[in-house]
């Protein structure tokens, strides 16, 4: 009979893809867990785990295994949480992911609250980009992610929480600081710096725009920037302009201010969601952060409609 421990067990080594670390992660020994995946084996007259690969792969029918395992632990967990509604306790842990060009405005104004509230939730934060909080959800290393949809992905659910506006951050000596009548079109321009692959935003900018790069020849030189933060501080110096999300003006200064335009053809918005596993059982956890962040936002970017949402995929 398949018990609810090899199940755990299972998905442990997948999620970490190494059995001495799945045996850790579940507070046994490795011989423990070993024996017990090959009992299963044995029990179902199937291989799970392809051993000569490294790292660690399940095989065809393993994968299905697996994937029902997940289920069966998501359901097994959601009658945890019946009892702990029943009790009307808050608790748990939640493992959260957030893309870098969020973490640093978007933190600050709700993570404390939220904590405060609810002090019994044990809260772990990780920047990562997009690519990785995926990989991370569909391994049960996160709970939930914070970052930039449509993702369209089968196996996650997006709950959008706010729509900021992309806008321009150009150098006071460049034409577009004193344009009036600034279009999509006008920034597609070789001395536009941009963050290095990787960063949703950049594709949002080149979708937006429809810049197909070049030489960059007009730029003083090549920059993969990581944060839109170190391309502000480049402009400031060296000149150009850049596309920046609408929260990372939110409290700047006057001075950067100055630098910030709008467009006036279109209103470009990347949408904010929560994102998760459709196997996720903490859902009231999700709610409440969900909650936290909306009453967080200016009512403003809360409107869906006051733009068009610019893909990124």
């Amino acid at each position: 009979m398949i018990t609810i421990t090899q199940l755990e067990y299972i998905v442990a080594v997948d999620t970490f893809r190494h059995f001495g670390k799945a045996a850790e992660h579940c507070f046994i020994t490795q011989p423990t867990l070993s024996m017990q995946i090959k009992k299963l084996e044995e029990d179902l007259e199937v291989i799970i785990f392809d051993r000569s690969k490294q790292p660690l792969i399940p095989t065809d029918v393993g994968a299905r295994i697996i994937e029902q395992a997940r289920g069966v632990l998501t359901e097994t967990e959601k009658i945890n949480n019946i009892i702990k509604d029943h009790k009307n306790l808050i608790s748990g842990e939640l493992r959260i992911g957030i893309i870098p060009t969020l973490a640093p405005y978007l933190l600050p104004l709700f993570i404390g609250n939220y904590k405060r509230k609810y002090p019994n939730i044990m809260i772990k934060v990780e920047e990562l980009t997009t690519e990785n909080i995926v990989d991370q959800l569909n391994r049960d290393l996160l709970d939930v992610g914070v970052l930039v949809t449509p993702l369209k992905e089968e196996r996650i659910n997006e709950k959008p929480i706010f729509y900021e506006e992309m806008m321009v951050y150009a150098h006071d000596e460049h034409p577009l600081h004193n344009k009036h009548d600034i279009k999509v079109d006008d920034i597609a321009i070789p001395e536009i710096w941009l963050l290095s692959d990787g960063h949703c935003f950049r594709h949002q900018v080149i979708n937006l725009c429809s810049y197909k790069g070049s030489s960059n020849e007009e730029l003083p030189f090549y920059f993969e920037a990581g944060s839109l933060e170190t391309l502000m501080n480049i402009i400031d110096k060296e000149g150009g302009i850049t596309l920046i999300p609408e929260l990372a003006a939110v409290e700047m200064s006057e001075n950067r201010m100055e630098h910030v335009r709008h467009f006036t053809d279109v209103t470009p918005l990347r949408e904010v969601s929560l994102v998760y596993s459709r196997h996720f059982a903490k859902n009231k956890l999700i709610e409440l952060l969900w909650k936290e962040i909306t009453s967080s936002m200016p009512k403003p970017l809360l409107d869906k409609d006051r733009g068009t949402i610019v893909e990124w995929k």
